[in-house]
């Protein structure tokens, strides 16, 4: 596995931490959710299983040291589905140019607000993210933008998360044919019951190997 920390030139420069296994199929760009950063235990868990699936992960800070300070006091940044969607927009741009990840076809996972900015960024790069994963996601968040996602999604919600399974259920009708709702019993919002971020993982993984196929012409 080569591990590396770097910096990318978006919005006067994010900090990510970049893995990429031997032969890697594909890359999958994390978007974190409210309140949380590239640290997430949770996502970099999931990151490590995708590692083993030979996929490339990208962990990335989407706000600034300053707006983190900023988010932290009133949480006004976080639900900037826009601001974060532009962000992550311009990151996998920025991938398609890395001698590294250029080649490999991209795929984006979300969590909680980050997967309606995944969406977004979905539907505004439709020649470069070929999967969507949402874990516990907010994809109604993501509006009008749900229609234009071509890239097949898989939203992954906690069975005992009631309220985001009627939010994930009106988003995967708006996304039509290309989205699956996949529910995973015994698990609340933040997937903490034993057993269930493993499978998170191993669902996402199974996705993201299914869809992650052909790779991008450098």
């Amino acid at each position: 596995m080569e591990t590396r920390e770097v910096t990318i030139p978006v919005v006067g420069g994010l900090p990510a931490d970049v893995i990429t296994p031997p032969g890697a199929t594909g890359v999958v760009l994390f978007a974190h959710g409210s309140g949380s950063s590239r640290h997430s235990p949770r996502n970099v868990a999931v990151a490590h299983q995708l590692n083993d699936r030979s996929l490339a992960t990208v962990l990335v800070d989407l706000l600034t040291p300053d707006e983190d300070v900023l988010d932290a006091r009133t949480a006004e940044l976080r639900f900037n589905i826009g601001m974060l969607a532009e962000r992550l927009a311009a990151i996998v741009d920025w991938m398609g140019k890395e001698p590294a990840l250029g080649r490999l076809p991209v795929g984006l996972f979300g969590a909680s607000t980050g997967a309606a900015a995944a969406l977004v960024a979905a539907a505004a790069r439709p020649d470069r993210v070929a999967a969507v994963v949402s874990r516990g996601g907010r994809p109604d968040l993501a509006g009008h933008a749900l229609s234009a996602v071509r890239a097949p999604t898989l939203l992954l919600v906690g069975g005992l998360d009631e309220e985001v399974i009627v939010l994930n259920e009106q988003a995967r009708a708006e996304l039509g044919e290309v989205a699956e709702l996949r529910i995973v019993p015994g698990a609340t919002h933040l997937f903490e019951e034993p057993g269930t971020l493993d499978e998170v993982a191993d669902q996402a993984g199974g996705w993201f190997t299914t869809h992650l196929r052909t790779p991008h012409p450098a």
